[in-house]
């Protein structure tokens, strides 16, 4: 996908993409704490965590933010529940939620919050008079974090190969994706699957580079340049 949330390359199956989508961020975006969702996506872009909510105002400030920010678009949620923060912290790490809001007694002197992104876990302190575009913008850059680094990782981790040994030798010694012409044939793309112990042909991309004039593995003319690489 690109920065806007919209599909860069078509699958050739026709079946699973959905599960293959959700499969392919969790393994882009999370990291040992659980999953990262991206904020275009999250079902849940905040959580509202009071701090000390046993003390005067503290609930009924963390409900008055909650009902201010749904009516501002954005998807929150607030949690009431009897646990200790650290617990709660946890746990919405864990399900992914890109920013979570504490708000306590001393945040409450201060007309201020707390905002942590769940992508790199920094820190926000901010007024309660513009909360809503500080989350909005708080939102931006965690989107735009996330896509930057799975972009460089995708970017570092494709190789390209113009000649049937040149793959073999991508495939053998560098873990990732191969971009490589292909005439089209099925004979090609099993022997390039059997000689490599796997690799296959993943996608083809809307926007196909040129990469040679032949296949890679035949050397007949090519009809498309294909994304390959291990299924696992």
């Amino acid at each position: 996908m690109d920065k806007d949330g919209k599909l860069k390359y078509c699958q050739q199956t026709s079946w699973g993409t959905s599960t293959r989508m959700i499969g392919g961020l969790v393994m882009v975006h999370g990291d040992q704490r659980g999953l990262k969702l991206p904020p275009k996506v999250a079902p849940i872009q905040l959580v509202i965590l009071p701090i000390a909510a046993h003390k005067p105002g503290v609930t009924e400030k963390a409900n008055e933010l909650f009902t201010a920010l749904k009516a501002a678009g954005i998807r929150v949620t607030l949690d009431d529940r009897d646990q200790s923060p650290g617990w709660k912290f946890n746990e919405w790490e864990m399900k992914g939620v890109p920013i979570r809001m504490e708000i306590g007694p001393r945040d409450i002197e201060n007309n201020a919050c707390v905002l942590v992104r769940r992508d790199n876990r920094e820190k926000l302190f901010v007024s309660l008079d513009n909360l809503a575009e500080e989350i909005e913008k708080a939102l931006s850059d965690v989107h735009g974090a996330l896509y930057e680094k799975a972009k460089n990782n995708l970017v570092e981790k494709t190789f390209t190969a113009h000649s049937y040994e040149e793959f073999l030798d991508i495939a053998a010694n560098h873990p990732g994706f191969i971009r490589a012409m292909w005439c089209g044939e099925t004979e090609c793309e099993e022997k390039l699957k059997d000689v490599t112990g796997g690799v296959k042909s993943r996608c083809i991309p809307f926007e196909e580079e040129h990469v040679s004039d032949v296949c890679v593995c035949c050397g007949k003319p090519a009809k498309h340049m294909v994304v390959w690489g291990r299924q696992y």
